[in-house]
């Protein structure tokens, strides 16, 4: 049986075998389509990605399957398994509390931190993310709704001027990227009234109103992922 790739509704290909791909990297093509397919359910939680079936339906050599699929495994999106390879990933409960959990804590001092060091251009790209937010609000695609909330949450973490901080982010932030784009399929949001209450905030100067200010942010994404039904987890 073919992959999510290959299939579609009544047994039509969603991508033909030997398509050609764009001019970007490869591997890139290949993240971009799996993350599509998967965003669309058409790749399921726990559907096996078999590398020469992938291969075959994006018209690349299995080279740039394995290195998408490293990269989709370090976001959190593909599970490599020894001896039996790779498979859609499946959200548990216990992954969306941990990364929460750690994200709220350093999300509250990056923004602490911020509030003293802003400068006109990180206002000006905060504004013209909100700006993208605004236009696209209800027509937005999930993975540019995802780029757009994660773009906005970037600002704050280089304004905090704190290299250990920023890469415990960009160490998380992969797998940020995958919960949103989970929670966006359920309840579809550019969030630009919630980002435009955090900007508001964060241009004031108030440590104290930052930190509550990015709590109760983090708590409504939170919110919303817990009404998922999603397995436990280990543990």
């Amino acid at each position: 049986m073919g992959t999510g790739l290959e299939r579609a509704r009544g047994g039509r290909r969603m991508i033909p075998v030997g398509a050609t791909a764009p001019r970007t990297t490869l591997a890139d093509y290949v993240v971009g389509v799996i993350r599509e397919k998967t965003a669309s359910g058409e790749l399921r939680p726990g559907e096996h990605l078999r590398e020469a079936e992938l291969a075959a339906a994006l018209g690349v050599s299995r080279g740039p399957v394995r290195e998408a699929l490293a990269i989709l495994e370090a976001e959190g999106q593909v599970e490599i398994r020894r001896h039996r390879g790779a498979f859609v990933s499946i959200l548990t409960q216990r992954d969306v509390d941990e990364v929460h959990t750690l994200r709220a804590a350093i999300e509250a001092l990056a923004a602490e931190r911020a509030v003293t060091r802003l400068t006109g251009a990180h206002l000006a790209e905060m504004d013209r993310l909100l700006e993208a937010m605004k236009v696209t609000s209800g027509s937005v695609a999930p993975q540019e709704a995802v780029h757009l909330d994660l773009a906005f949450h970037d600002v704050i973490y280089d304004a905090a001027d704190h290299a250990r901080l920023s890469r415990v982010w960009t160490s998380i932030r992969s797998q940020v990227s995958f919960f949103l784009h989970t929670r966006n399929l359920h309840f579809p949001t550019v969030g630009f009234p919630e980002h435009h209450e955090l900007r508001t905030v964060l241009s004031q100067g108030d440590p104290a109103a930052a930190r509550a200010a990015v709590e109760k942010h983090m708590n409504g994404a939170y919110s919303r992922l817990r009404q998922l039904e999603l397995p436990p987890g280990d543990g």
